[in-house]
């Protein structure tokens, strides 16, 4: 029965080795199942946080000039700093992804590879003890089967002797043979007797020791063990979770940024600052004027000969009366200024012979056809850069020398192809930025002159003439930036003039001045942009007229004005621009542009404004009748005082 049990205890305990082999083995894949997890998790973050700065850097502002204007908006600035503070919340998920792998990732790997070799050398001693207790136990069985067989030999020796010593036919050398045999055979049995219980004693104690001590030191080892792997997932786990909660702080940060950014985005602002950024300056034009064509035969032919023109040159200045519409004599004129022609003069023809299309009396000379007026509109508010020319309208008869002088320096630099507002906001930046290079200049003139100071009185540290080139230079830089910084005062204050005042409730047209004949000065060259408008007279110019503008670009030398009922009453003070000089036509020329006037070889024509550069003359056949021609296509002759005049 022993046996027994004792054989169902090895079986059963070799039975709890292989289940917790299975156990164990089950526990490290486990390790190594969730060590996969934590790194496959690490990168995904790392290719999260890679797209999210993409995506940032996708949408970030590019180096241009878009850049500056975008940077003007609230909206804009707030979603820029999204994209900022976006690139900040992917660099915490980097460092989420960097954690989970150094704290993580790495710890499990190493941890497994020491949870593997712990296990095994377990399991080792457990084998090892088996294999012994299993050993000493064969040999115990060895010992009593021994035993077992000395003593049955033992007793079949003393049956043999007895049966020997009771039969009276054996000898007495046979009985005390057989006696010797049973006495031998039982000093064997006694010595198997000694070594089986010895052995088996010492037995016993191997296998209480094995039970009691061996084995259950093993299992409490691999218990350990196994409490440790669990432990390390467990704490494994919890830092899974730390290195999300360290980051919260930044990305909570992040994440106020973008609020406080949305926070601080202004409408109001956004929209007044497209105002500011599109506001033009210009004044709206007035309403457009009834025209009375049932009075067009109230004056005749003779009004608008050569002869009239010639006289009404002769007529006072000082008598003109302020008018209400400069237009009123032919509200044409100001559909011809809407449509200027904005390209160079053509060259002149190869030949000077006359083309039968240029005799201005010729049937077969093509006209112009006259656009809707509201195309003519619609040409009028996109032709920014020529706005300005219908403040340009009043003129005078002489410029002082700054003014002129600023005419003939003008260039890109004067911010004239912008419109008004645009145009002072230009001008004032640039007198700022120049400004603050006067006062560097200053600053480093004050240092040397200090420096100078400071050798002449020790003059062991320095030669204090070494300072004076530079002192020359820095003097000779800001008498360049004064002067540059004078000229963007003048354009300025030129744009300042001519910009409607905000107090002026009636908003009224830079065409339409009431009871007023005070011009506004100009002081730069792109206002006077022809054939589009002429310069405007100072306001202590002593002759003030105004400037008539040709309706219709084809020649016709008997023109029939049209004129309102009251006209006459606008015919003293709607004086022509002063006769400068008389030009004879080279070649003909057809003027199919708005403001040009059409001429036939050889025909003769009054000067009224030189060409000033652009290619450009001003002339008029008569009295109503004026436009711009190219200079190349006539003969100027000028009159001895009206050179320098303009």
């Amino acid at each position: 029965m022993d046996k027994v049990e004792t054989l169902i205890k090895e079986q059963q305990l070799k039975d709890q080795f292989d289940n917790l082999e299975k156990h164990t083995q089950w526990g490290i894949e486990f390790v190594e199942k969730y060590n996969k997890f934590v790194k496959e998790r690490s990168e995904i973050e790392i290719n999260y946080a890679k797209q999210i700065r993409n995506l940032s850097k996708k949408y970030q502002p590019k180096k241009n000039s878009r850049e500056e204007e975008e940077s003007k908006y609230t909206f804009c600035r707030a979603f820029f700093t999204t994209l900022n503070e976006l690139n900040d919340y992917a660099g915490q998920h980097e460092v989420i992804a960097e954690n989970l792998t150094s704290q993580i990732f790495i710890e499990l790997t190493r941890y497994l590879q020491e949870l593997k070799a712990e296990r095994k050398t377990h399991f080792h001693d457990g084998r090892k003890a088996q294999q012994y207790i299993e050993s000493s136990w064969k040999q115990l069985e060895s010992c009593k089967r021994r035993f077992e067989r000395d003593c049955k030999e033992a007793d079949r020796a003393q049956q043999y002797f007895e049966k020997m010593d009771a039969d009276i036919n054996v000898t007495k050398a046979d009985v005390e043979k057989a006696r010797q045999q049973a006495q031998m055979r039982h000093q064997m049995a006694s010595d198997s007797k000694g070594d089986y219980s010895s052995y088996l004693q010492k037995f016993n104690q191997e296998q209480n020791d094995h039970y009691h001590t061996i084995i259950p030191n093993i299992f409490q080892k691999l218990q350990d063990m196994e409490e440790k792997r669990i432990e390390r997932v467990g704490a494994c786990m919890k830092t899974f979770a730390e290195v999300d909660r360290q980051v919260l702080p930044i990305v909570g940060k992040c994440l106020d940024g973008m609020t406080t950014a949305a926070e601080s985005i202004e409408p109001k602002t956004d929209s007044q600052q497209v105002v500011e950024s599109f506001k033009s300056g210009f004044e709206p034009p007035s309403d457009v004027e009834f025209e009375d064509y049932g009075q067009a035969m109230k004056r005749t032919v003779s009004e608008n000969s050569l002869s009239n023109s010639k006289e009404s040159k002769e007529k006072p200045a000082g008598k003109s009366k302020p008018k209400l519409w400069p237009f009123i004599k032919n509200k044409n004129k100001l559909m011809s200024l809407l449509t200027s022609p904005r390209q160079p003069p053509p060259a002149p023809p190869a030949s000077s012979l006359p083309s039968p299309s240029a005799v201005p009396n010729d049937p077969q000379s093509p006209k112009q056809h006259k656009e809707p007026l509201s195309h003519r509109l619609n040409d009028f508010m996109a032709s920014k850069p020529k706005m300005h020319c219908l403040r340009s309208l009043r003129r005078g008869i002489t410029l002082n020398s700054h003014v002129r002088s600023l005419i003939e320096g003008s260039g890109p630099e004067d911010f004239s192809h912008l419109p008004p507002e645009q145009r002072r906001k230009k001008l004032q930046g640039k007198i700022d930025d120049l400004n603050k290079d006067i006062h560097k200049e200053m600053d480093q003139r004050d240092a040397l002159t200090k420096m100078k100071d400071v050798y002449i009185k020790n003059p062991q540290m320095g030669d204090p003439a070494s300072v004076d080139p530079r002192l020359t230079e820095i003097g000779q830089n800001i008498e360049k930036l004064q002067a540059e910084v004078q000229k963007f005062e003048g354009w300025l204050a030129e744009v300042e003039e001519r910009m409607p005042s905000k107090s002026d409730s009636h908003r009224r047209s830079g065409l339409y001045e009431p009871q007023s004949s005070v011009a506004v000065s100009n002081n730069c060259a792109q206002d006077r942009e022809s054939p589009d408008g002429s310069y405007t007279e100072e306001q202590n110019t002593e002759t003030q007229v105004k400037a008539n503008i040709n309706p219709n670009p084809n020649p016709n030398p008997n023109p029939i004005p049209t004129t309102m009922p009251d006209d006459e009453e606008f015919d003293d003070d709607d004086e022509p621009l002063a006769t400068i000089g008389t030009c004879k036509a080279l070649y003909p020329f057809e003027g199919h542009n708005e403001g040009t006037i059409a001429v036939a070889e050889g025909e003769l024509l009054y000067v009224i404004e030189e060409d000033k550069g652009d290619g450009w003359t001003r002339v008029r056949r008569n009295q109503d009748e004026e436009g711009y021609v190219p200079t190349s296509y006539i003969e100027v002759n000028l009159e001895p005082n009206a050179k320098g005049q303009w």
